[in-house]
């Protein structure tokens, strides 16, 4: 993947809205105001986009010209422009394709933007499958599928309560520094917290799952050499990415854990170069605490089974061994619909530019982001995608 491993494409800027749990915004709304903090993390205007990456928001569901809404929404006039439908993986796998666009000559800078509102109104439906086969047994949404991947954990390996115990209670240490939590996160958490949250889809707990909430979040991208030019002291370069989607199309794994991380996680380091021990600071997708500890093993951090073992061995928080979601991630963030995987994106940024306040990882140089996308039927996630970053000066 030269486009990236030759570090010609720089993340130039980044821009947030505090999580909401009930905003009474639009995701157009919410996008503008990410969009201008963004733009102005860095010094640019409207004029100086002519790409766009975007998605159609769960409470946009349905219209077929939103990303043309929102780029005349903004004031924009762009060259490139795409929108994406995979899930938890829309930020960081748009911003490959921003990559890939801007070294095709399509554009030069890329407004890679994501925002929902899903309290305003959720419109977000599946069809094929869901339909006729999941729904009709129940199927309660991803609580239900991530329930039954946790079982299948637990029957092989024994149920890890402690080290979940351990995501949850640091993920919220961690988003006490961080101002744009959604408000209902404002207030430690203890073990005994989380041991006492009642059983949702056992053997998941409440504490276990994300709580959704309204937001946005962006980043630019552009090329090294005009962020040299822009006079620019510090970027971000994406040095790896790799995806995949449907891993195993012909169900001859009989192995409900694997995902496709355990193909992309070699691929994604070797393409940078590096290993996991030489990550600095880690973004991984947590919808749930338990997608975090199968993320762990998947990509190669400790062996298969051995998840619990290797988180109670580390200090998860933004002064240890192993920091882990340093903004809150989700958990105790909040999931801003569609947008929630930008959540990871931008503070792995935001951390690799030395700017989380509060909460910065002393040194950080490298980061590791990763995204999840839909349940299919009958097994783990459909989209697995993992994105290395590596901070730089001028």
């Amino acid at each position: 993947m030269k486009i990236l491993s030759d570090r010609s494409i720089a993340i130039i800027g980044f821009g947030e809205v505090p999580n909401v749990k009930s905003s009474m915004a639009n995701a157009l709304d919410l996008a503008a105001y990410a969009a201008r903090e963004a733009l102005d993390s860095c010094g640019l205007d409207l004029a100086d986009i002519d790409g766009v990456t975007t998605h159609t928001p769960l409470s946009e569901a349905g219209d077929p010209f939103w990303s043309n809404l929102l780029v005349e929404t903004l004031g924009l006039s762009c060259h490139w422009l795409q929108s994406s439908d995979l899930g938890g993986t829309i930020a960081i796998s748009n911003l490959s394709r921003a990559a890939a666009a801007i070294h095709a000559g399509q554009c030069e800078t890329v407004l890679c933007l994501c925002a929902d509102a899903p309290s305003t109104q959720y419109l977000g439906r599946q069809g094929g499958h869901r339909e006729s086969l999941a729904d009709p047994m129940g199927w309660a949404g991803p609580i239900t599928g991530f329930g039954l991947l946790a079982s299948a954990y637990a029957a092989r390996f024994g149920w890890p309560a402690e080290a979940l115990a351990k995501i949850a209670v640091t993920s919220r240490a961690n988003a006490m520094a961080n101002p744009n939590v959604c408000s209902a996160f404002r207030k430690p958490l203890s073990t005994e917290d989380y041991f006492a949250s009642r059983m949702i889809s056992d053997p998941l707990r409440l504490l276990d799952c994300v709580m959704r909430c309204d937001g946005a979040n962006a980043v630019i991208v552009t090329t090294t050499d005009r962020a040299r030019a822009l006079g620019l002291k510090r970027w971000v370069h994406p040095i790896a990415y790799r995806e995949i989607t449907n891993p195993d199309p012909q169900q001859r794994s009989t192995d409900l854990l694997e995902s496709g991380f355990s193909q992309i996680g070699p691929k994604v380091f070797n393409d940078a170069g590096l290993a996991p021990s030489d990550i600095d600071v880690l973004q991984l997708y947590d919808d749930f605490t338990f997608a975090v500890l199968l993320q762990l093993e998947e990509l190669g951090f400790c062996p298969r089974g051995q998840g619990a073992r290797f988180i109670e061995r580390r200090d998860l928080s933004a002064g240890g061994n192993l920091p882990l979601n340093t903004g809150g991630g989700q958990l105790s963030a909040g999931q801003c619909g569609l947008a929630g995987g930008g959540i990871g994106l931008v503070e792995a940024v935001r951390q690799l530019m030395d700017q989380a306040h509060g909460r910065q990882v002393a040194g950080a140089s490298t980061a590791l982001v990763s995204g999840l996308g839909v349940l299919p039927y009958a097994g783990n996630w459909g989209t697995s995608a993992a994105l290395i970053l590596e901070t730089a000066h001028a």
